[in-house]
């Protein structure tokens, strides 16, 4: 199966300091890149510990006794984890957004690229797929989601014109929506936009920022002092939720203070934003929108 070489591989694990004995978690498995990294710089006491919910993944797993591959959504991280007897670990890497593997099957719908049903589940035991939101959400939940996960300013003619075509036939594959919505996407922009289009509707789908809120409140916990977080998001919306938890503990706000004034914030960031190289943007398309953002625990 082709997965493609990993983002930001060397950078998002040099950001785990790895300990040799260490306990390490990969949230986001997919065809085991920055896993087998992370195995290549851990001693035979060390534990790599990954998650992926998509069955497809199971068939990169790596035949290693300090390897444990858990097919899981990682907004059960803790739980899980703890089925292993783990409480706390060394480092969590998450490597957000759609395996490149997930955008080439063309029958899973990810891609504008394809006609294919529309499918979007990362999970395919998921009840709720793109065919169930595009035909059956109503029209001002369609506008907040093109909105909300995709920025997109013509979102209430975009959901008005969905609504009304099903009204007529269910729309049920991507050549289907893609037809629908050309005549309102700008010219020479076309792709661009209905790329944001299929991603609104893919975290829709997959609540792809729910799952990161409920994982990144358990990092505080499950992340020994001096333990460090290395994430990769490639859009907006999670990469900003990432800042504001690593620099306060929260999503939105500001944290409180005490009576002297100081703020008590989990993590403390280990660098600035770290994004790909103009070589390595060369050679993987899908690296250009990726930021990495280090942490340690305090």
């Amino acid at each position: 199966m082709e997965y493609h070489n990993p983002v930001l591989l060397k950078e998002s694990v040099d950001g785990l300091d790895v300990k040799p004995d260490g306990i390490y978690v990969d949230v986001t498995f997919g065809g085991g890149g920055h896993s087998r990294e992370i195995l290549s710089r851990l001693g035979e006491n060390g534990k790599l510990y990954a998650f992926d919910q998509d069955k497809d993944a199971l068939a990169n797993k790596i035949e290693d006794n300090r390897f444990v591959l858990i097919n899981e959504n990682f907004r059960f991280l803790k739980r899980f984890l703890r089925f292993y007897g783990v409480k706390q670990v060394d480092g969590i890497l998450g490597d957000f957004g759609v395996s490149s593997h997930q955008f080439n099957e063309a029958g899973r719908g990810f891609s504008t690229r394809f006609d294919a049903k529309l499918d979007m589940r990362m999970n395919q035991g998921d009840k709720l797929s793109a065919f169930e939101v595009v035909n059956n959400y109503e029209e001002e939940q369609l506008k907040k989601l093109f909105y909300a996960y995709a920025d997109l300013k013509n979102a209430p003619k975009l959901a008005r014109t969905i609504v009304s075509e099903r009204k007529n036939n269910p729309i049920e594959t991507s050549e289907q929506l893609n037809e629908l919505l050309k005549p309102l996407l700008f010219k020479g922009k076309e792709n661009k936009i209905l790329a944001q289009i299929y991603q609104a509707i893919r975290i829709e789908v997959n609540q792809e920022i729910e799952v990161l809120k409920e994982f990144l409140l358990q990092t505080e916990e499950l992340l020994k002092p001096d333990g460090r977080l290395s994430l990769i998001s490639y859009h907006s919306l999670e990469d900003r939720l990432v800042k504001r938890y690593i620099r306060s503990g929260l999503f939105e706000g500001e944290p409180e203070k005490d009576m002297y004034g100081n703020i008590s914030v989990p993590f403390k960031k280990v660098s600035g934003l770290i994004v790909p190289s103009k070589e390595e943007i060369q050679q993987n398309n899908r690296a250009r929108s990726a930021k990495l953002r280090v942490a340690r625990k305090l």
